[in-house]
Parts: structure tokens; sequence; C-alpha cells
């Protein structure tokens, strides 16, 4: 498969847990936030690489609610690294035609960073080559308990009755209520786990672990999981006559 030769059966919408990052960096000699900053640089090939391979929807998991637990100084790196890349990046992928989108509890996040959040969004409102949403301070968990308690309140005021909640309501209250749900996942670096990342969205996802550290994660890395897409029988539960 050339990169050019869109498969019309590909995935239309990709979500990767970028790992590997500070494994990658230790493996030199470096800091982890030296691998840091070389998997930010990723993020823009693999923005490209989507419309040439049939992507329109691509979904990154940046940072988990569970990252907090790491050192404060690595946790400071991250956030000066979110800022400067929006700083950075965020006229790049408005001409691009890049649709920019964050989920994730933003509230806990330094007001500077929401603020350039809020921008980014605004900026590339109106594009629709690709839409790159990005998680945030983003658990599945978290998500689903925020989704639970707007649609407790819904009920409470009597905008909503019990019996009118499915999965079809509750899923309009998740923070991905605009957007498909991801045909494909991709985990690098080796680890075969979810890490409360889109739990309820990828219900019928294909999954793809890869050894590869997101550092590493080449246009020809991703061609070749989408190729290999490409080649599973996707059923949804169902049996084929």
């Amino acid at each position: 498969m050339s990169i050019v030769d869109i498969n019309p059966d590909g995935p239309k919408h990709v979500a990767i847990i970028m790992d590997g990052n500070g494994r990658w960096a230790t493996q030199r000699n470096r800091p982890r936030l030296f691998g840091h900053q070389a998997g930010a640089k990723r993020v823009r090939q693999a923005v490209e690489t989507c419309p040439k391979l049939g992507v329109k929807y691509l979904t990154i998991f940046a940072f988990s609610t569970e990252n907090w637990k790491r050192t404060q100084s690595e946790v400071s790196g991250l956030m000066a690294l979110f800022r400067r890349y929006i700083q950075r990046e965020a006229n790049y992928l408005h001409r691009l035609g890049t649709r920019v989108r964050f989920i994730g509890d933003r509230e806990k996040l330094d007001k500077k960073l929401q603020a350039l959040m809020d921008y980014l969004e605004k900026l590339t409102e109106n594009n629709d080559t690709t839409h790159l949403t990005i998680a945030l301070n983003y658990g599945a968990r978290d998500e689903v308990t925020r989704a639970t308690q707007r649609l407790a309140v819904e009920i409470a005021e009597k905008r909503l009755r019990p019996e009118q909640v499915n999965s079809e309501v509750l899923a309009s209250f998740l923070d991905t209520y605009v957007l498909p749900d991801p045909d494909l996942v991709i985990r690098t670096s080796g680890e075969a786990r979810i890490s409360n990342f889109l739990l309820w969205q990828s219900a019928y996802a294909e999954y793809e672990f890869i050894d590869t550290h997101w550092p590493d994660f080449t246009p020809e890395v991703f061609e070749a999981v989408v190729a290999r897409y490409g080649n599973r029988d996707r059923r949804f539960g169902a049996v084929k006559a």
C-alpha cells in the first residue's frame, strides 16, 4: 500500500495512546522531558499524515487524570510543553485546515493553558480537513462520572425523565458527543492496556498494541498500522450469513 492510496474501508477515526516518551529518552541517557518534546513533534507528522490515509478524526491521549502522580518537575514541564505547543502550532494547524478540540477536565489546568486551549478551539472551529482531539487531564471514568452528574441534574430539574435515559442520551453528555466513535485505537511502546482511555467510545474499536515508542512513530509506521486494520473483519457482535 502506498501512503497516497486511500483504502475506503480504512479507519475514519483513529485514537492513539502516545506511550513511551520517557523510556525513549532514558534509552538515550536524556531526561524524560526530552522524550516528551520529541513526542510533541510526532503529533504534527501524525496530523499531516491523516488525510493521506483517509483518517478524518485523530484523537490523542496527551495527559491523563492519573498523570498528576508523576514528579512535580515532570508535571510542570509537561504543562509548559503544552502551552508552548499551542503557541507554536496554532497557526500551522489552522493553515492545514485542522479542527482542534480538547476533552477532559480543563478546570483543573492553569488559567493560561485554559485560555490557550480556548483560543485554539475558536481559531480552528470552522476547519474540516482533519479533526484533532487532544485528551488533556482526561480519564474515561472521570468523563463518565462528570457526564452522569450532568445527567442527574437534568433529571432532578425535570428536563429529562429517567425512562428517557438510554445509551444515546448518556453518550450525548460525554466530552466526545460531537465525535464518531473510534474505529482503531493504537497504543505505542509495547504496553497492552488501555489506561482509562475512551472506555465508552471504544467498545467496538479495533486495537493495535505496537512496540514502537511514540517518538519513533513515523508516517510509515502509521501507514502500516492502518493497512493492517483493512484486513480485519468487523462484525459488531453479529455473525455474517
